[in-house]
């Protein structure tokens, strides 16, 4: 799969968390004495957007204004390696601290959040747009979204690709034709001038919202409630959240809007943007927020998931595509492989290979057989271009892994017959059809096999 260029833009700020335990109060006033252990500092604001989707893998570049103040060196130094270009802020870097006992917030500190002035905004900031699949606003109220030029370009941008804005009470309105703003109920409510509280609240202020911004959607986030989408055509639409235990929900706004732009690149349509993207931000949260993004990464999972492959459908289809699906053991890739897997791809959009499990392969091949673990399997064929995902299916046949995938199109090798395949009848059933390529008899894994084995 196509990996994403990102470009993040908004103002930024310094987040810092001191944890600890407080089991005592102060002699000299009745509050608790917080005995520190931890003190972690983050980016915050577009740099807590960026530094999220630099974790999924993406190609992100962040776009901001920063200080020459000690408080930008901790930030610089908390963004990482996430590339950053950025103009002069003429304003102090703002920081946010916050007390922490238990994994629960007891006081805040602010400082360096007065109101700056206009930044400007150089040549090399507005170059960063220029390969970007995707766009997202997020707006923090230091007035970055004000400045004209930025205006100009992202009101361009938002004609040819996604374009998403994470508006701010005290922030500049969205530019005309955003592909979706994304306030919550709280800030929809404030913006809007609407009241009340509830899905019935979040409709008024989306509305209201959605007519003078003039964008092509708003999705009002409601927290554990999840989300509705506002279009100028269509009725509200309510997306609700899974339901999961919620501690600090810091972030999840952050991480709604960066899942919905990801969504949005990857060809899904709104509905399924939304729908992803609410289930990220609760799974972010369930998984223990900003705190979380402390900790070392996850040893990269093995691409070609199930989750990768239906993805991958989801998208084709959404965008209107034809999706192609092959299948085999493919143990011990060959020449004869990879012409059949580039034959398959031509027909379509995307080509899914469905791959018997090293269990299957032992049951139709016997038990000296795979030769390479389906996960080396999975990799290699990820590896060839003309393969965009791989779903590993445990049965015999395929006919499940369809099912699930529902291909227009699915290839065999020539040396089987349409109607001498089962998957033949089940394609039928939702409009699909089974076609042949070529088969080349000189190239197999058996004589593969054979020919190590003679050598060995």
């Amino acid at each position: 799969m196509k990996k994403l260029k990102l470009v993040v833009v908004g103002d930024v700020l310094l987040d810092a968390d001191f944890t600890g335990g407080a089991n005592r109060l102060c002699p000299d006033a009745p509050v608790p004495v917080v005995d520190v252990a931890t003190v972690l500092r983050r980016a915050g604001g577009a740099g807590l957007v960026a530094s999220m989707l630099s974790r999924d893998g993406h190609d992100v570049e962040l776009v901001t204004v920063l200080s020459d103040d000690e408080a930008a060196i901790l930030l610089q130094k908390a963004l990482g390696d996430i590339a950053v270009v950025a103009g002069p802020s003429c304003a102090l870097t703002p920081v946010k601290s916050r007390i922490r006992v238990d994994n629960q917030s007891v006081v805040r500190f602010d400082e360096g959040c007065g109101t700056p002035p206009v930044p400007e905004v150089t040549q090399e900031m507005l170059a960063a747009f220029q390969h970007a699949d995707a766009v997202i606003v997020a707006d923090y109220g230091r007035r970055l979204s004000e400045n004209a030029e930025l205006r100009e370009a992202l009101t361009q941008l938002a004609t040819r690709i996604p374009v998403v804005w994470d508006p701010h009470p005290s922030g500049a309105e969205p530019v005309p034709g955003v592909t979706a703003t994304t306030p919550n109920l709280s800030e929809a409510l404030k913006l809007s001038g609407a009241t009340g509280h509830g899905f019935e609240a979040a409709v008024e202020a989306g509305v209201t919202l959605r007519d003078r911004w003039n964008s092509h959607a708003v999705v009002v986030t409601r927290g554990q409630d999840g989300a509705v989408i506002l279009t100028p055509n269509g009725l509200p639409q309510a997306v609700p959240a899974p339901k999961i235990d919620v501690g600090d929900p810091c972030g999840a706004g952050d991480r709604f809007a960066s899942a919905l732009a990801v969504a949005l690149a990857r060809g899904l349509s709104l509905d399924e943007a939304v729908e992803t993207a609410v289930g990220e931000a609760a799974a972010f949260l369930a998984n223990g927020g900003v705190a979380a993004m402390a900790r070392e990464p996850e040893p990269e999972k093995l691409p070609g998931t199930d989750l990768d492959a239906l993805r991958v459908a989801n998208s084709v289809r959404g965008n209107g595509g034809t999706l192609v699906a092959t299948g085999g053991c493919f143990d011990l890739l060959h020449a004869g492989h990879a012409r059949t897997l580039a034959a398959a791809r031509t027909l379509g959009d995307a080509l899914i290979v469905c791959l018997n499990s090293d269990a299957s392969v032992r049951r139709l091949k016997g038990e000296q057989r795979p030769i390479m673990g389906e996960q080396d399997r999975v990799e290699l064929l990820l590896a060839l271009e003309c393969v965009d995902a791989v779903m590993v299916f445990d049965e015999d046949t395929p006919e499940s892994a369809l099912d699930t995938l529902r291909p227009h199109i699915w290839v065999k090798g020539g040396d089987y017959t349409a109607d001498s395949l089962p998957e033949t009848a089940l394609l039928k059933t939702w409009g699909g059809r089974t076609v042949t390529v070529p088969y080349y008899a000189a190239r197999s894994t058996s004589r593969l096999a054979d020919a190590i084995e003679r050598v060995g």
